[in-house]
């Protein structure tokens, strides 16, 4: 990772550059990571601090790197296919990526963390990274885990997991994930949209999303307040949804146009909820 300054305005924002383990042996000569270490806990116990400071304004949420996103960055795509031929090596780094996670949820959650946030990239635009298969065999035991730790201690798992992520989504929901983020508007795949994955799952799940950050940064603001409003309308009567970006508020986004969507939250985001069509 390195840290880019976007020149329009001088922000600094943070970039995937490529992996840093060669191979499985390279991986296997460095230290394995220690959950214990105590930065990790003071880090979330500042959070805690603040938002107490702030009259509880804001809700401060831990999060972590877990199993997906920072295995096969950590190598680079083209290496970390190699390690995903050699079922022995996958399962090794997998478990050790599974392991440590675990040990941070259950840290956090002890620490009465009430909301656990992981990120951890299942796919991208056209699809996902490696097989349903593949995500069976390796990440979803680990995830079905860490969500049971959680809840053990009446914490709740958040996944922020970019992509087209339609194959597997009935498997996440398995696993006990309690809340679902981004549910990208942008992906290749019509079918993996917001609306109609609510309608089939809501009952088991909390979404989280979508307005597109490429409709924040190039929309109309009537098409922004247009969508804002039909995802507050569809989605959110009888709870279960939490309105947010279909991603992330980056530099390109006018503040003309996240106070649009903002508006809309503050106008129409309050129970009973009653927006007409």
């Amino acid at each position: 990772m390195k840290f880019e300054v976007y020149e329009k305005d001088k922000t600094v924002i943070l970039g995937y550059h490529g992996g840093y383990f060669k191979d499985f042996d390279d991986y296997e000569s460095w230290e394995p990571l220690d959950p214990y270490w105590e930065a990790r806990l003071n880090n979330f116990l500042a959070g805690r601090q603040a938002q107490e400071e702030l009259n509880n304004d804001v809700f401060s949420i831990p999060s972590t790197g877990a199993l997906m996103e920072c295995s096969w960055q950590g190598f680079g795509l083209e290496n970390f296919v190699r390690i995903l031929a050699k079922q022995k090596q996958a399962k090794k780094v997998f478990d050790d990526r599974g392991k440590f996670t675990l040990e941070i949820v259950k840290i956090l959650a002890e620490n009465d963390a009430q909301l656990i946030l992981l990120y951890d990239d299942y796919g991208f635009k056209n699809g996902l990274f490696m097989s349903p298969r593949n995500y069976k065999t390796y990440v979803f035991p680990w995830l079905k885990r860490i969500c049971n730790a959680a809840h053990k201690q009446d914490c709740k798992i958040f996944l922020h997991s970019d992509g087209d992520l339609l194959e597997i989504f009935e498997d996440i929901v398995a696993c006990g994930v309690d809340v679902i983020n981004p549910v990208e508007s942008t992906t290749a795949n019509p079918d993996y949209d917001i609306f109609e994955l609510h309608k089939k799952y809501g009952d088991k799940i909390t979404f989280c999303g979508n307005v597109s950050p490429i409709m924040l940064a190039y929309g109309e603001i009537y098409e922004i307040e247009t969508y804002a409003k039909q995802l507050i309308r569809e989605l959110a009567p009888g709870g279960g949804y939490i309105f947010a970006s279909g991603h992330s508020i980056n530099p390109v986004i006018p503040v003309e146009h996240f106070e649009a969507m903002q508006n809309i939250k503050r106008k129409y985001g309050n129970y009973p909820i009653n927006i007409p069509d």
